[in-house]
């Protein structure tokens, strides 16, 4: 069968690669060009070190362990390191392999640096039951590195009602307590650096985050179109710019930048996948060591748009006057960020606690409800759903978010794996299981290459 739409490499592919490789070269050579390395998870606050100058550089360690995962040669000597150190094999496999490569004293981009570069302080937050413990092993295994931890489990920013749902102010006592946080860990921050914290510079760096977060949901809304402009795959080595500096000035500029490419892909016509048939969407972390299988979709004409992970992960939403889930508003310019150093936190901290990603640790009905909006606005033909044994935060509740979007009358395909260690992967048997769930979507494997 012909292909039924153009396609065209994306123009701002090798840029993307660029800025990535950029930002792992700035942090392992930040201690030679006289800055600062700090370590910290991709949902910690990061807008809050930038305070301290414009050369302090992060190392966030969940895309930072994905890169791990897709290498896989790699990710088996830090996976068997960390299993020897005596950490059990059903911890987050981020962490293992993470831990791995502090152990093996390696770096994933040994092009940058030969050995692990080690960070001058972590600063992280914790919605997972792993963020908190994930760095106190760092801790015990590189000596005593200064730690400050901040809890953001304040409670759901969305509430579930007649099978959909609607944001919910967050309360004044859960932004005072982060906020808190927040103030402690600036004083903290000059103690342990010995550098002056500018608030000028935290300013900026909090309308940075907005602008990446709301532009980021700008280009997911943006996969509603038929065709989709963008496919799931491409997309991951695209949202993790978020994931690495979404309060970064490079990180705003960039996805501006690419909501403009996106919107000229879709009026023009391009596809991401010029077969597209039907469209799906995944769930949680894919398996990195198998991203080809996002490709094997494409041999039946499918085309997977995203997913509540990749749109919600980073990009921020709301709910706007006709009903539709779009990117948050944000702030015109920096001007409308407030000056003082405490207003301009619960500016930020109430703007993050509505993170779609933060919710579902609260319920799995959460995580049901957007899921179903997704597929309903998005215009999905069926769901797969990643039995993600890597991940406890994000996998919890996905049997009943199976059977909520089944109940909305989508079909559901399941697969088992895992994010981080692809010894959980059985390649042969998840090909099965997509030609059988394709076969239920009225689909045959008709644009498989020579």
């Amino acid at each position: 069968m012909a292909e039924r739409y153009r396609t065209e490499p994306l123009k701002l592919w090798n840029k993307a690669k660029e800025l990535r490789l950029k930002f792992y070269e700035n942090y392992a050579k930040a201690h030679e060009r006289g800055g600062i390395r700090w370590a910290g998870g991709a949902w910690t606050l990061d807008a809050l070190p930038r305070g301290l100058g414009e050369d302090v550089w992060s190392l966030t360690s969940e895309p930072y362990s994905a890169s791990i995962a897709f290498n896989k040669a790699m990710s088996l000597r830090c996976l068997e390191a960390s299993e020897r150190a005596g950490f059990a094999r059903d911890l987050c496999s981020y962490m293992r392999n993470y831990w791995g490569g502090i152990i093996l004293n390696e770096y994933a981009f040994p092009e940058f640096s030969k050995t692990w570069p080690e960070p001058d302080f972590i600063f992280q937050d914790h919605i997972c039951c792993s963020h908190a413990k994930w760095y106190q092993v760092v801790k015990d295994l590189e000596g005593e590195i200064p730690m400050f931890c901040v809890d953001v489990a304040t409670g759901p920013a969305i509430e579930c009602e007649n099978g959909d749902f609607r944001y919910i102010p967050i309360p004044g006592h859960a932004v005072e307590y982060v906020v808190g946080q927040c103030l402690d860990a600036i004083e903290w921050m000059e103690k342990v650096t010995g550098r002056r914290f500018q608030d000028e510079l935290l300013r900026k760096a909090i309308f940075n985050h907005f602008r990446s977060t709301s532009t980021w949901a700008s280009i997911c809304e943006l996969q509603r179109t038929v065709p989709a402009p963008l496919d799931e795959k491409s997309m991951y080595s695209l949202y993790v710019h978020g994931t690495l500096g979404k309060a970064s000035q490079w990180c705003a500029d960039f996805y501006e930048e690419l909501l403009g490419e996106v919107k000229d892909r879709v009026a023009r016509g391009i596809a991401a996948v010029p077969t597209e048939r039907v469209r799906v969407m995944s769930d949680t972390q894919p398996p990195w060591a198998f991203l080809k299988v996002f490709r094997y979709l494409e041999e039946f004409g499918c085309v997977s748009v995203g997913s509540l992970y990749t749109f919600g992960l980073i990009g921020q939403w709301e709910i706007k006057a006709d009903g539709s889930w779009g990117a948050r508003t944000i702030p015109a310019s920096v001007d409308a960020i407030p000056e003082g150093r405490e207003a301009m936190l619960a500016e930020y901290v109430r703007y993050e606690l509505n993170k779609p990603e933060w919710q579902h640790f609260y319920h799995p009905k959460l995580k049901s409800a957007m899921m179903v909006k997704i597929a309903r606005d998005w215009k999905l033909d069926g769901v797969m759903l990643h039995y993600n044994r890597g991940c406890e935060g994000l996998t919890v509740g996905i049997a009943e978010n199976r059977l909520e979007l089944q109940k909305a009358g989508y079909p559901v395909m399941i697969f088992e794996g895992n994010m981080g260690d692809e010894r959980e992967f059985d390649e042969p048997r998840t090909k099965a299981r997509i030609d059988a769930f394709m076969e239920t979507l009225g689909l045959k494997r008709e644009f498989a290459t020579p």
